[in-house]
């Protein structure tokens, strides 16, 4: 600590001395950090807005428990001539074991063609086989009537649910409210309309009790389980479960089910985002490079100018490592001025071009200031005043005291 302050104090009245020659030194460093800066807060902000789409548009705190139908031969995929599926009763069976920490939901979508039983009118919709919804807004989604609910499982009742554009189709002439009562008939059975809702898909969709479907049913289309955890940090834990609680109940069947989460697509955007950000810094790191040798450049001709100053302090006893951590210092503290001044420019920048992408864009973008920035430029400074100052240093440290003082004479 003893020779680090002085020799920094000395770096800091030889910077101030050569102000021009300074500037002229981190120039380069300045303009290559301020772009590594820029990028980096850009991606950062990139990486940011895609997650938040991502949260916005999918579930993660989801997961998905489904049956594998089919198999790959020859690169052929074919259907399965047996599989496991969870029916209803073992769906109970899990819903239980996991009471307290999740929604589930078990649902079989098949396509059915529906007749209007007064006009005869047939339509193609989507049929889902369903337990009572797990979505705590399903209600507000409610346009008319009521939603499925346990009794209706329970029991097997003939009632469907349906959605905004179903009822539009099937009959535009009624309200939501006029629809509410009225029959339907699928499958050669009549089914009576007991809800409308306004959901985002936009195909004609149909819920009824899961109970109605039959076994041949499941085997062509194998119903599914939607679990929904409260929180995001427990789907792991709770995907170990789901899976210890099919290898107790399936066995070797176990291999017939797949267990899914959304949190794949968090983790493919931030590998997507980390390899672009590695690939962008080491293009723009270049230029800091670039900058670097405008440093070393600078130091060499320091050390040409200094050349008496030099001789003078190694005759009176400064020994090479004291000559070595001089310069050393210099380059270090002209590197991090620099970094520092690049580090505010790309701030500045950024902010600057922000209102031009989301002009261009049309999208609510923000750059992302983060500590891993400032840290890698704290870094970037050190390291490059090290690098492109050693040889300098190196060079003023070998310098012959007799002969430096004669050359200056």
């Amino acid at each position: 600590m003893k020779k680090i302050i002085p020799a920094f104090a000395m770096a800091f009245r030889a910077m101030k001395g050569q102000i021009f020659q300074t500037f002229l030194s981190i120039l380069g460093m300045i303009i290559g950090v301020a772009a590594l800066v820029g990028i980096l807060c850009l991606i950062d902000g990139m990486e940011k807005f895609a997650k938040d789409q991502i949260t916005q548009t999918t579930s993660l705190n989801s997961i998905l428990v489904s049956s594998k139908s089919t198999r790959s031969e020859n690169g052929v995929v074919v259907k399965k001539d047996t599989f496991a599926y969870i029916s209803p009763a073992q769906f109970e069976k899990l819903q239980h074991d996991l009471s307290g920490q999740t929604k589930m939901m078990l649902l079989s979508t098949q396509s059915a063609e529906v007749v209007h039983p007064t006009t005869s009118k047939k339509m193609l919709s989507v049929w889902y086989g369903a337990t009572p919804s797990m979505d705590d807004k399903a209600k507000s989604k409610l346009l008319a009537g009521r939603l499925l609910d346990q009794q209706d499982v329970q029991s097997s009742r003939k009632v469907a649910l349906v959605n905004k554009t179903f009822a539009k189709l099937f009959s535009p002439a009624d309200s939501a409210a006029a629809l509410i009562g009225k029959q339907l008939v699928m499958k050669g059975e009549s089914y009576e309309v007991i809800g409308v809702v306004n959901l985002s898909t936009k195909s004609p969709e149909v819920f009824v009790p899961i109970t109605l479907f039959s076994p041949t049913d499941f085997k062509n289309y194998p119903p599914s389980v939607i679990i929904e955890v409260n929180e995001v940090g427990q789907v792991n834990p709770v995907k170990e479960k789901i899976s210890e609680w099919l290898k107790k109940e399936y066995g070797k069947q176990r291999a017939d089910f797949d267990i899914a989460t959304n949190g794949f697509r968090v983790e493919q955007a931030e590998q997507g985002f980390r390899l672009f950000r590695v690939i962008m810094g080491l293009i723009v790191g270049i230029s800091v490079l670039v900058g670097g040798v405008g440093v070393m450049n600078v130091m060499l001709i320091s050390v040409t100018q200094r050349t008496t100053e030099i001789g003078v302090r190694k005759a009176l006893g400064a020994k090479r490592q004291d000559i070595v951590f001089q310069f050393l210092a210099e380059s270090i503290s002209i590197s991090a001025f620099g970094s520092l001044c690049g580090l505010i420019l790309g701030v500045l920048g950024t902010m600057a071009t922000i209102p031009i992408i989301r002009a261009i864009t049309k999208v609510p973008f923000q750059a992302s200031y983060t500590w891993n920035t400032i840290v890698l430029v704290s870094l970037i400074a050190i390291v490059v005043g090290i690098v492109f100052g050693t040889y300098p240093a190196l060079r003023a440290s070998r310098l012959d005291p007799v002969e430096a003082i004669r050359r200056e004479q």
